[in-house]
């Protein structure tokens, strides 16, 4: 029902930033909540930010928090992540999610149904 594609990710360095893109396809859009989430070698998937595609209420992990933002554009069926003060940290391969239960945000990568192929994201000292 939903395909999903990242592009943008990209090696940056530190206090530098990107801007990440999720190409959506699909008819439901308005009731999905749309997250991103990231992985770093050795580590688990986590939360990074979300979006519920119906009036644009978001959800972003602490450590992004004042320097990330979620958007999207209904027009274009995408869900952007604009990254900026990145840090080294903030390297990982990251996800784009669609969860069909628009009524909530979860951080929990279980509650969510589709899946992009990931989009490198490398931050240099």
């Amino acid at each position: 029902q939903v395909q999903l594609v990242e592009s943008g990710g990209g090696l940056v360095q530190a206090g530098g930033s990107l801007r990440l893109s999720c190409a959506a396809s699909g008819r439901t859009f308005s009731s999905y909540v749309m997250g991103w989430f990231r992985q770093a070698p050795g580590k688990e998937r986590e939360f990074v930010a979300a979006i519920k595609w119906s009036g644009g209420s978001t959800l972003y992990a602490d450590s992004v928090k004042g320097r990330f933002t979620i958007s999207r554009d209904n027009v274009k069926n995408t869900v952007y992540l604009q990254m900026n003060s990145l840090k080294p940290e903030d390297t990982a391969l990251y996800y784009c999610a669609a969860n069909r239960d628009g009524s909530l945000i979860y951080y929990s990568s279980r509650r969510y149904d589709y899946w992009g192929q990931g989009t490198q994201v490398t931050v240099s000292s």
